[in-house]
């Protein structure tokens, strides 16, 4: 059984690692089951926030506008982890988003991790709803704020102890970390001629682009032009 690990969390721009960007860390250092230290911070992910994101987390664009560049806070964040395990509910989620922020930057990030997500699965009744406010609910944990990074991470960490107290007399195999397995490579940034191309564009068919151009990705560029050119044409 693991009772050491950071429990994590991320406020996200959206479900898909692969297109979407943090806005939010939490990570709590627990030592023995007792939260010795803390890492909290938002970040900016260069975009601005789609309406139903800020009615869900509360975080707005001005919150964001000053805080650091993922690329700035990585290494801290990893550091911070250390060699412990991360917890997290659904915790593949947050390591995904993780893992490649630490591949742009080349740095390596290799980690177990316990899933809370996946013990809710095992021991919560059938129909029970198993998402972190329900599970909270079930186990009669206090949620003080959902969907804001410290304390849902905060809330996953009670709830695996909760998990543990209750059910790891009988299989405390079920409470060990596992590899965490999310496969990344690394983002080229846009080339100059992609964003000239897509100021042209933006320009041409007067569209308020809503990402920073110049922190955008070869890939996210690509998928931007071509988006633009299916709705509203090339340039004339």
């Amino acid at each position: 059984m693991i009772d050491s690990y950071i429990a994590i969390d991320l406020e996200t721009t959206g479900l898909e690692a692969k297109l979407e960007k943090i806005t939010e860390i939490a990570a709590l250092k627990v030592i023995q089951g007792v939260i010795t230290d803390r890492l909290v911070t938002l970040v900016n992910p260069k975009r601005k926030l789609e309406e139903r994101i800020t009615e869900l987390t509360g975080i707005t664009d001005e919150m964001l506008a000053d805080a650091p560049d993922i690329g700035d806070i990585i290494e801290a964040v990893i550091d911070f982890c250390g060699d412990l395990p991360l917890l997290g509910h659904h915790i593949i989620f947050d390591y995904g988003f993780l893992k490649r922020a630490a591949v742009n930057s080349r740095l390596i990030f290799e980690k177990e991790g316990i899933d809370t997500l996946a013990l809710c699965r095992l021991f919560m009744p059938g129909d029970a709803k198993r998402n972190l406010s329900s599970a909270c609910a079930f186990y009669e944990i206090p949620l003080s704020a959902a969907h804001r990074a410290e304390s849902d991470a905060e809330a996953s960490h009670q709830l695996y102890q909760k998990l543990k107290g209750l059910h790891s007399g009988d299989k405390p195999e079920l409470f060990a970390a596992k590899p965490l397995i999310y496969k990344a490579k690394r983002q080229q940034p846009a080339t100059k001629r992609q964003k000239d191309y897509l100021r042209d564009l933006a320009k041409c068919h007067k569209i308020d682009i809503t990402v920073q151009v110049d922190a955008m990705s070869r890939s996210e560029a690509s998928r931007m032009i071509d988006k633009i050119i299916s709705q509203y044409g090339r340039l004339s």
